[in-house]
């Protein structure tokens, strides 16, 4: 009995600090800082590469092409690189297409993965800033002056565009996804006033040259490793909230698993390889933020998991645990619910947000199995997103 009150207390605990104790130490340790001033738009706009991996897009790189080459940015200070990820369907032709616009295609003739592709940039790149994104979401138009005129600061390494989680007008499926992407926005905005974001958004970020230049290995994830690569040489990475990008919700929960599964196994992996940043005697709060952001959430679905088991072996004998034991079978079978819903009907938001929260914290758990177990997966499967015109 001692051992689940134990393990019950430690999950709630945990739980309470990781989604809103850290949240509230940012806030107050970020107001004992003097606000940096943002920096004003320079003098001359630098050279910029925007780099975009791709495999089978067919559908979506001319809308992509598109939307980049009018964004508000000057033609001669920019380089647009699609990298082809020995694409089997009309993607190369597409992109071939673009050449007299100044598009350059780059295609690899062995499927690699995306940070394979993003690699095989490197000797291509022309810009000081090197833009990473994906041909699946939608950059607003006057995104990319806010994120290259935040480079003026010397200090920063790493600007991250905020991502907007968008869905059709008729498609409320997987309502969970948007107000966990605006809580993580906000989670980056803290980290920014503070010290810096531990990660990047994959869909929209920005680094400076000789930070990309650092080749990162094939399975690793290249936009959180960006950050750390950041810090390592004294660099601080930021959240730009003038830079939006759009990304589709998905509708399918499956696909959003699956997802989040590969994700977060990079994630973990991506991690262990820059280990040494967990060090605070070396990387001090920064090393505090890594451990309450990242690590935190990876391990509270393991705790959870061994309080629930509690719960239940105490609403066996002990009348108040039963409450509890009754609204959490009642979270997992809403989660199941929403997992078994038939594709192309409508979910009511009571279904849908459990089931977010449920599938993600499984998610995490089955991810946590598979980088324990070394499994490393560097082909990636594009997330097919069905564009939506926003912004």
């Amino acid at each position: 009995m001692t051992f689940a009150y134990w393990v019950i207390g430690t999950a709630l605990a945990l739980g309470v600090y990781t989604y809103a104790g850290y949240p509230l130490l940012l806030i107050a340790a970020g107001a004992l800082r003097r606000p940096r001033r943002p920096p004003g738009p320079p003098a001359e706009w630098p050279m910029i590469s925007i780099t975009i991996p791709v495999y089978n897009e067919e559908a979506a790189i001319a809308a992509t092409l598109d939307r980049v080459l009018e964004l508000d940015y000057p033609e001669d200070r920019r380089q647009v690189l699609v990298v082809s990820d020995a694409s089997t369907d009309r993607t190369d032709e597409i992109v071939a297409g673009y050449a007299d616009r100044g598009v350059e295609l780059i295609r690899l003739e062995q499927r690699s993965g995306k940070t394979a592709a993003e690699n095989a940039a490197r000797p291509h790149l022309k810009g000081e800033l090197i833009v990473n994104t994906d041909a699946s979401i939608r950059i607003h138009r006057e995104a990319l002056k806010p994120l290259v005129a935040t480079f003026a600061d010397p200090s920063v390494g790493v600007a991250s565009g905020r991502d907007v989680s968008v869905a059709r007008m008729d498609d409320d499926a997987n309502l969970g996804e948007s107000g966990y992407v605006g809580y993580e926005m906000w989670i980056r905005r803290l980290e920014t006033g503070l010290s810096g974001i531990v990660g990047a958004s994959g869909c929209f970020y920005a680094n400076r040259v000789g930070l990309h230049m650092t080749l990162v290995p094939e399975a690793l994830s290249r936009d959180f490793a960006a950050a750390l690569i950041a810090r390592e040489n004294g660099f601080r990475s930021v959240s730009v909230d003038q830079a939006v990008c759009f990304v589709p919700r998905l509708s399918d929960l499956h696909r959003e698993y699956r997802r989040k599964v590969r994700t977060i196994t990079r994630g973990i992996q991506t991690l262990y390889f820059k280990r040494h940043l967990l060090n605070p005697f070396r990387f001090g709060v920064f090393s505090w933020m890594l451990v309450s952001h990242k690590v935190c959430r990876w391990v509270l679905p393991w705790v959870f998991t061994l309080a629930g088991l509690g719960i239940l072996t105490l609403a066996v004998s002990t009348p108040w645990a039963f409450w509890p034991a009754l609204a959490m079978l009642g979270v997992l079978g809403l989660g199941w619910l929403g997992w078994v819903w038939p594709a192309g009907r409508h979910v009511p938001w009571i279904v849908a947000v459990p089931t977010f929260a449920v599938a993600g914290n499984v998610a995490a758990m089955q991810a946590t199995v598979q980088a324990l177990r070394g499994e490393l997966s560097p082909i990636w499967e594009p997330t097919r997103r069905e564009m939506v015109d926003a912004g």
